[in-house]
């Protein structure tokens, strides 16, 4: 009840057209990360049918964060200069997550595989700049109360599909349940494209490179930026361990069924359903920082506690209150580099945002499969755990800009 009071404020005041918007794209990201985490739930079983190693199993989810990272930028750069097609690229991300977890199901080869991991990734790309822009312009007051109902819908997302698709999997093929997502993801970008009118009735703005480039220059020369940059660049890397190994380690070394795990991944989110407009809506407050640090140094702690707690509540308890985090905490990033970035370069920030530590988060999954592979599964959770904390100390002596 909390969340949809700060909802109410957020749109108190604001048109039809723009809660029409915010209504769409808040569904779609719901369902984005339906098929986004769908790749999470198969991975136990894809290591199994084809007798991946723990560093095979850290390279799909490196194939699969390099390509949307990579095309972070390429995106962002068009839904800043065609402001006009976000809706069409939108919709694209939509139809390449449902083309992925088709290509996924079918795959005969660990390379196939790999590729399908890299459409997903293509996918995500498409969807956020544009969706994030868009958001980000139509409320820039309430940036980070918006973003957050933004992040909302992906929370939702992240915490029903893998219980439905994890139920489903007990009674059919993994593989069919995958396959199956391909002609839904065609009728949902459909259904998106009516109902993005905004976006496709935006000013024609015809590219100005050399303003363009100097709002990238601006946006390099914040310290706030770089902190931020390097923060998130630790911060993902230690995400990007525990997506890899959390759901082996429920499978493997808790022997837990496809169901179990998808309840513990959906556990992973459900808390930033309420937490995330409650996020945005104290960072529009009190500023970005004050949200961030503790928010980073929270995560870290619970990353540790995963191995010193046993199965079932206790554990139950930790990832719940790591989900306050997991997740949300991204918004409140992009949010943080948004408030400083020029009009022009919008969308942009997501792809220099992701860009900037590509290097370092492609490695992580591998890395964290070799300290698995060497010192057993609890290194993936205590490597992700200091890595978080550094992570809140980057940003302690940064000063920030307070936006309101």
């Amino acid at each position: 009840m909390k969340s949809l009071g700060l909802q109410e404020k957020l749109l108190k005041n604001t048109g039809k057209p723009e809660m029409v918007f915010l209504s769409t794209v808040t569904i779609g990201h719901l369902l984005i990360h339906w098929y986004t985490n769908l790749l999470s739930l198969a991975l136990p079983f894809i290591k199994e049918d084809l007798a991946l190693t723990d560093v095979q199993v850290g390279a799909i989810v490196t194939v699969q964060i390099g390509v949307s990272s990579g095309f972070f930028i390429v995106c962002g750069f068009l839904a800043d200069s065609f402001r006009h097609r976000g809706a069409l690229i939108i919709c694209a991300g939509m139809v390449a997550l449902g083309i992925a977890c088709f290509v996924i199901a079918i795959a005969p080869t660990y390379g196939v595989i790999l590729l399908g991991s890299g459409i997903a990734g293509f996918g995500t790309a498409l969807w956020h700049p544009a969706a994030m822009r868009s958001l980000s312009l139509t409320f820039p007051e309430r940036r980070g109360m918006a973003l957050s109902i933004h992040g909302v819908g992906a929370s939702i997302g992240d915490a029903i599909g893998p219980v439905i698709i994890g139920a489903v999997i007990l009674v059919v093929n993994w593989k069919l349940a995958l396959g199956l997502h391909l002609l839904p993801s065609l009728v949902i970008a459909f259904i998106l494209w009516r109902g993005l009118a905004i976006m496709k009735v935006s000013e024609r703005v015809k590219t100005d490179y050399k303003s363009y480039l100097g709002g990238m220059k601006n946006l390099f020369s914040s310290p706030q930026v770089i902190g931020v940059l390097v923060s998130n660049t630790l911060i993902s890397m230690s995400r990007l361990s525990m997506l890899a190994f959390f759901p082996i380690y429920i499978k493997e070394t808790l022997d837990s069924s496809a169901f179990i795990l998808g309840v513990y991944l959906a556990l992973l989110y459900v808390m930033g359903i309420v937490s995330q407009p409650i996020m945005g809506f104290l960072s529009d407050r009190i500023g970005r920082k004050a949200i961030l640090v503790p928010s980073f140094a929270s995560m870290g702690l619970m990353y540790i506690a995963v191995t010193m707690v046993s199965s079932g509540l206790m554990l139950g308890f930790v990832i719940g209150v790591l989900g306050l985090f997991f997740y949300a905490i991204m918004n409140i990033t992009q949010t943080a580099v948004m408030d400083v970035a020029p009009e022009g370069v919008q969308a942009s920030t997501m792809g220099v945002i992701g860009l900037t530590g590509l290097p370092f988060t492609l490695v992580s999954p591998i890395l964290a499969g070799y300290l698995v592979t060497n010192n057993g599964i609890d290194s993936a959770f205590w490597y992700a755990g200091v890595t978080a904390l550094i992570a809140a100390a980057v940003l302690i002596p940064i000063k920030f800009k307070k936006y309101s």
